[in-house]
């Protein structure tokens, strides 16, 4: 057991770098940005499979040997355990006065009727009872070491869980505008962390469409902050059975098929209407922008990558209910759009889309881009009420805030484990209260007849610390003096 303990100590270091540094599975991105700013260090984390902590050779040999070593020590006690069930409890010893709770008692009678009373007695308390010559040998408590073997097979379970079906779970974000579908396919999802055993065939065949997002905000009166009060994101959700309505809500998820999806976060998504200087559009989309503070002060990115003469990038603030500062900057005063208002700062260059790698759609890489508006460009930034459309700089065409959907953002997660991990922790947790609270403890009456009498020696034994033996032994005692009394009385 001692090694268990050491491997599972072990385990818990191992998965150190997991948070250390980005990992394959759930941050692709990361893994090469990382390669990209750490062009020597990445090659040795590489090697040593940093990258890939949880799925490396290392760590799953943690994982094998502390399931082998586990199982190395539950075996062997389960073994000893059906032995000691099956076996009689020990014979009487010879010196009762040298245990727990030594207690001499007399009574009348024969002393085998006065052993049927004892072993009355202890059946009732739930001893298991055997009968050696004068004396009676009782032993209870076995459930003790069911319990703690339970406790065992269940830590056996959840790294079954977790190691095996733990491969086939998966979970995925998907940012949903007013209006949009979803459809439960790998490439709909914005991120996705599949386990190891993952088969997009197994996907479920679903698709969820956000018909309209309610948010509840009510306003501390001493402090002047919003409050937000609900949530609530009203779906159609389509599946083979066919069509539901649902809502989902924070801590409220919904099922659907073998998944559970959960909200997440909501914000704006400025519809951004980009026109070349033809009148024609290039760009007509929501964009989600990303909340900064408890007003919804929020950042947007739109990437224009064609239909224009140059490539054009535009950060972009949103204020829903905008207001100027002193100093001239804008700001938000509630998250409900009472005054929205977009500011854009225009960008042309190369936006790197076609150099071959990934990009984050919410950043904006500007060192090799010319600022036409706003910071140091000279321009004022573009600012847009709904509604409003502004020209571009250089020609290049105009921009419209043409209305204003919202968003939410939602994960999908699939995880076999959970209803087994439930269950192993219960057991385990049952096992572990049996283990602690039950003791195990054996019981010996002795008697032996004198001059018409019959002399009665009592005395208990317990495997580990049990502070009620001498109280047991003396409540038998009593119990058996009465028994005794109740039956010559009659």
């Amino acid at each position: 057991m001692r090694t268990a303990l050491v491997l599972l100590l072990l385990l818990a270091v191992a998965a150190i770098p997991g948070s250390l540094v980005p990992q394959r599975s759930a941050d692709p991105n990361g893994v090469i940005r990382f390669k990209r700013n750490n062009p020597d260090l990445f090659p040795i984390l590489d090697g040593l499979q940093l990258f890939d902590t949880y799925s490396s050779a290392w760590f799953s040999a943690i994982y094998l040997l502390l399931f082998i070593s586990l199982i190395g020590c539950v075996i062997p006690r389960t073994l000893h355990h059906w032995r000691a069930l099956r076996a009689a409890p020990p014979a009487t010893p010879a010196r009762l006065n040298r245990l727990v709770g030594f207690t001499e008692r007399q009574a009348e009678g024969q002393v085998d009727d006065v052993l049927d009373d004892g072993e009355r007695v202890l059946r009732r308390q739930g001893y298991r009872v055997v009968r050696y010559g004068d004396s009676i040998s009782a032993e209870r408590g076995y459930i003790r070491e069911t319990g703690n073997l339970v406790f065992h097979f269940s830590l056996v379970l959840v790294l079954i869980a977790v190691g095996f079906l733990g491969g086939f779970r998966y979970y995925g974000q998907r940012v949903i505008v007013e209006g949009q579908t979803f459809t439960n396919q790998l490439t709909s999802y914005d991120s996705f962390s599949p386990g190891r055993f993952f088969d997009e065939s197994r996907l479920d065949p679903f698709s969820i469409r956000l018909d309209e997002f309610v948010p509840v905000y009510d306003l501390d009166t001493t402090t002047g902050f919003p409050i937000a009060l609900d949530y609530t994101a009203a779906v159609t959700i389509v599946e083979q059975g066919g069509e539901r309505e649902e809502e989902i809500k924070v801590n409220q998820p919904v099922g659907i098929g073998s998944t559970t999806t959960y909200l997440l976060g909501n914000g704006f998504a400025p519809w951004i209407t980009v026109r070349d200087a033809d009148g024609t559009a290039v760009f007509s989309q929501p964009v989600p922008f990303l909340p900064q503070d408890s007003n919804l002060t929020s950042l947007g990115i739109i990437k224009v990558p064609d239909g224009l003469d140059q490539q054009v990038g535009l950060i972009g603030f949103f204020y829903p209910s905008a207001a100027q500062l002193e100093s001239g900057a804008l700001t938000s005063l509630f998250p409900e759009p009472d005054q929205p208002v977009v500011t854009l700062n225009a960008f042309v260059g190369d936006l790197g889309i076609n150099d071959g790698v990934p990009r984050n759609v919410y950043a904006l890489d500007t060192e090799s881009l010319t600022q036409l508006t706003g910071g140091d460009s000279g321009e004022e930034s573009i600012i847009l009420g709904m509604g409003d459309s502004a020209q571009l700089p250089a020609g290049l065409g105009s921009v419209e805030f043409t209305s204003l959907p919202r968003f939410v953002s939602v994960e999908i997660h699939h995880d076999p484990t959970q209803a087994v991990v439930l269950v192993a922790a219960l057991l385990a947790l049952a096992g572990l209260l049996t283990s602690l609270f039950v003791p195990r403890r054996r019981l010996w009456v002795a008697a032996a007849a004198r001059d018409g009498v019959v002399d009665l020696q009592y005395a208990g034994l317990s495997r580990g610390d049990d502070p009620g033996l001498e109280a047991a032994v003396s409540q038998l005692a009593q119990q058996h003096e009465q028994a005794i009394s109740g039956r010559t009385s009659r």
